[in-house]
């Protein structure tokens, strides 16, 4: 009880800003930040049309956050896409599709969040994969997106430390969200999925979730630079 009574006050009274905030995992974020005291906006390129890959779109409607609420103590950034081709079959337009929604999107997050946390410091926390850590047959494209999501966060926590503003990623591994439905819906690619994850289930939206609010928990200021892996093992962990 005295852990659970701890976590529900640790983010009262900040704001967070998540972009990509239709997904599962940002749609679950969102309720376990707002129940422990926060003030949560979203910001989705389907709901609100805008593109999170483009830099002034991004930055303008992070300073039109900070500036209505009067302050802004973290950004999350959610959006992103999942290809599953080898790299003899990807188009240039796949690919190309994948770096935006993945890594610019994420740089656009760092760059428009250090801006606005320049003065105050705060929190970023963007989302990469256990395929940017492990190599896993056929995922070329997204494999190079998300391994420059750890690349992004380690250089820009070293930048923007001494301005106070921490800089993390978790590396979810297979998790059943709408982006995931081919795998988790078809019974073989399901079963082979299990399998390669030690602990024999497929993540769910809540665990990454729980990740990312603790790389935002200011009580958790020490912490910067780091690549939380959220994913059964996969990555570190050969099953027997």
């Amino acid at each position: 009880m005295g852990a659970r009574i701890r976590e529900s006050m640790s983010h009262q009274n900040a704001v967070y800003l998540i972009l990509g905030a239709t997904s599962a995992i940002a749609q679950e974020l969102r309720a376990r930040l707002e129940a422990s005291g926060a003030v949560v906006e979203g910001l989705s390129r389907s709901r609100d049309a805008l593109n999170l890959a483009d830099f002034a779109s991004v930055e303008q409607a992070v300073q039109d956050v900070a500036a209505r609420r009067g302050r802004l103590d973290g950004l999350v950034n959610c959006a992103g896409s999942l290809l599953l081709k080898p790299a003899h079959i990807t188009t240039p337009a796949e690919y190309a599709a994948t770096i935006e929604a993945n890594l610019t999107t994420a740089f656009a997050a760092v760059r428009a969040g250090a801006k606005a946390m320049m003065q105050s410091g705060g929190a970023i926390v963007l989302v990469s994969s256990a395929a940017g850590r492990t190599g896993i047959a056929n995922h070329e494209a997204i494999a190079a997106a998300k391994a420059g999501v750890i690349g992004l966060t380690l250089s820009a926590a070293a930048t923007y430390a001494p301005r106070g503003i921490r800089v993390n990623c978790v590396a979810p591994g297979l998790t059943a969200t709408r982006l995931a439905a081919r795998i988790t819906g078809n019974e073989a690619a399901r079963s082979a999925s299990l399998a390669m994850h030690a602990l024999g289930r497929l993540g769910q939206a809540g665990d990454v979730a729980s990740a990312i609010s603790w790389l935002l928990d200011p009580e958790n200021s020490w912490v910067t630079g780091q690549v939380l892996g959220v994913d059964g093992g996969l990555a570190s962990v050969r099953p027997k």
